[in-house]
């Protein structure tokens, strides 16, 4: 047998099954249109990501054939995206997703009704244009008729399980990232709904992850060539299931995903809510592991600085790979030197992300000299993005939440150089990790574990998850970059009112 995760992301569907050892088996992808019919907006025909993923789900139940048939179907997708469902299960518009930012004035609005500790406290959650509740809230006001005939608003982990199985079932870590959920009672909050003329009704009925949702429809089962009596298991957020695929599965360990965006995602054993969680903007909510918790600290910069670099300025190498059949990043990366840079850039190349959630930045360079050199240059790219990533570890640990060990994972944690330099810079082990795709692993580990065929997580990260290498903090290049990190804190709020000033020239 084996066990299918389908990790629905805002770019396009993955689907992973593995056997019950956790070896791959099959895989499939199809990629959709991300739709910006105006500036700001962000959409996807959700029509269209239903129809794909089934596709991909054909094809590898194709490939595993009668040789490992899928007995369990799981879901990660992102997190607060969602599409409003008619009566006759028809979607009354295209799905609204994380990176729409047109609610800037509904978190305004609501953020002064409600309050923002009130908010905090009862979500977990920091405003912003990203969570559902805004979205939800812009409809109410700009396409009334929308909600008014909505019979269910379903994110897209939500929406795959509803087609599979016909029943309208969540998993609280999706529903975390709704801001319309009461993180302490696990259930939909009707003071916050309400304020948007909703009820609880029009929303799917939160189970913890790995809860049974129900089986694939025997006639679609036969459409997407799975055998009969498939289970599908409420999945979670892709952050959490990438940290299960991580085997993050207890306090002290956090998932630290390398690739366009970057992020680090520890897990802790209590809900904690504080004003330093609140005021750098981690969220807390449940993690997809039984009675642990979760918050994810991100850059949205992330590993698009070093492809904008090749882009810019990596012709040559990127000829030398094409001809030569290597990477392009392992040409860029062979040129840096070995130890920290005197350089310093500020990574805010697109909006920050965590701690500050500013959307329109000023991305800087600074200590460059006539001696400063090309392979310099790339290293002070990876320096910034990761001592950036080392302040949101700073801020974590001041509110409570202990890392002592990061487990690598993403296009990232293929370069010994580039976790040498997380390693250094962080002054933490560093673990790079067997698997590539954590997200869709684990949602087949809650595929496996919610059907039964494996006891516990802890059974299933023992036997799936395996790391292959541990990258030790080197003494004297970690004394070196904490010095440089004391001066990095400071040039974001050095350089913020420049950087307004300057936004005025390209609006």
């Amino acid at each position: 047998m084996s066990f299918m995760g389908v990790d629905i992301g805002q770019t396009g569907c993955k689907v992973l099954a593995f056997d019950a050892r956790g070896r791959p088996v099959g895989s499939a992808y199809r990629e959709y249109p991300l739709i910006s019919p105006q500036p700001g907006w962000a959409e996807l025909d959700s029509q269209q990501v239903i129809a794909l993923c089934k596709e991909a789900i054909t094809e590898v139940a194709v490939e595993v054939g009668r040789r490992d048939p899928v007995s369990a179907i799981a879901v990660a997708s992102q997190g607060e995206s969602f599409t409003v469902v008619g009566a006759n299960d028809e979607f009354l518009c295209n799905g609204m997703i994380t990176s729409d930012t047109r609610a800037r004035e509904q978190v305004a609005d609501l953020t002064d009704t409600i309050g923002l500790e009130k908010l905090y406290q009862i979500t977990g959650h920091s405003p912003h244009t990203m969570f559902t509740l805004f979205k939800l809230a812009w409809l109410r006001e700009n396409r009334p008729a929308i909600l008014d005939q909505a019979a269910k608003i379903l994110c897209y982990e939500d929406l795959l399980s509803y087609e599979l199985t016909g029943e309208a079932v969540t998993d609280y870590s999706i529903a975390g990232r709704t801001m319309l959920f009461d993180v302490r009672a696990r259930e939909w909050s009707g003071e916050i709904l309400g304020q948007i003329g909703l009820g609880p009704e029009v929303l799917p009925r939160p189970e913890p992850s790995g809860h049974v949702v129900g089986t694939v429809r025997s006639s679609l089962a036969s459409e997407l060539g799975l055998p009969p009596g498939v289970q599908v298991v409420a999945g979670g957020h892709d952050q959490p299931c990438g940290a299960l695929g991580a085997g993050v599965v207890g306090p002290e360990v956090a998932m630290y995903a390398t690739g366009t965006v970057e992020c680090i995602s520890p897990a802790f054993d209590r809900l904690v809510l504080n004003d330093t969680l609140r005021d750098a903007n981690l969220a807390t909510y449940h993690h997809v592991v039984p009675g642990l918790y979760f918050t994810v600290a991100f850059n949205l910069t992330g590993g698009n600085l070093l492809r904008w670099f090749r882009d810019e300025f990596g012709v040559e190498e990127t000829r030398l790979a094409h001809e030569g059949g290597r990477s392009v990043y392992d040409l860029l990366l062979e040129q840096i030197p070995d130890q920290p840079t005197s350089v310093l850039v500020l990574p805010h190349f697109v909006a920050t992300g965590t701690p500050y959630f500013d959307t329109a930045p000023t991305g800087a360079l600074i200590g460059l000299s006539l001696a400063t050199t090309r392979g310099e240059f790339i290293k002070a790219l990876l320096e910034g993005v990761t001592y950036e990533m080392r302040l949101n570890v700073n801020i974590l640990r001041k509110a409570g939440v202990g890392i002592a060990e990061l487990r690598a994972i993403g296009g990232g944690a293929k370069s010994a150089a580039w976790m040498q330099i997380k390693a250094d810079i962080m002054d933490i082990p560093i673990v790079s990790m067997n698997v590539s795709e954590a997200a869709g692993m684990g949602a087949a580990m809650l595929a496996a574990v919610g059907s039964g065929a494996i006891e516990t997580i802890d059974e299933a990260v023992e036997e799936w998850v395996h790391p292959q290498r541990v990258f030790e903090p080197e003494r004297n290049r970690a004394r070196l970059y904490e010095e440089r990190f004391a001066v990095y804190r400071e040039l974001y709020h050095a350089l913020r009112p420049l950087g307004t000033e300057m936004a005025r020239w390209s609006a």
